[in-house]
């Protein structure tokens, strides 16, 4: 599992908690030294912003988590990162959300079905919504759950 822009380990705890290898990543990764010793844990310290390769190849993770970034020259390095039978979790914020609060830049704000395109040929949608969550305060987000389409192929 890759935790993109990991934060403080929200998603990382929680994929850990269930028994799954994580590799959590971020510029920042000192909200992590807590768990840094688990050995189901991969903690990598990078700048995903800097313009430098993306640290992983092609096929690499059962499952890619993303929740509130974006940065739009990763998204085609994401979606090639999930390997065969994997998934991807992608929940950012999304146009309209100025209307809100933060975020209002539009660099930051997908437009509408920009998460759709971005898996376009390469992964099966499974589930998308473009919406506005009401709790716990309003916020425009777009989310998609999308699959490696060779899950799919028969065998």
């Amino acid at each position: 599992m890759l935790d993109v822009a990991c934060g403080t380990g929200r998603h990382t705890r929680f994929f850990l908690a269930r028994g799954y290898p994580v590799t959590a990543v971020d510029r920042d990764t000192s909200a992590l030294a807590d768990i840094e010793d688990d050995p189901r844990l991969q903690v990598v310290g990078f700048d995903l912003e800097a313009g430098g390769s993306f640290p992983f190849g092609p096929g690499s993770f059962a499952g890619v988590v993303a929740v509130n970034y974006l940065h739009r020259p990763l998204l085609a390095d994401l979606v090639a990162a999930v390997a065969d039978g994997g998934a991807l979790l992608y929940e950012t914020y999304a146009r309209g959300q100025e209307r809100f609060g933060r975020p209002r830049r539009p660099e930051f704000l997908l437009e509408p079905g920009e998460l759709l395109e971005a898996v376009r040929g390469e992964l099966r949608v499974v589930a998308y919504e473009d919406l506005i969550l009401e709790e716990p305060g309003p916020k425009a987000v777009q989310r998609i759950a999308a699959v490696r389409a060779d899950v799919l192929a028969p065998g």
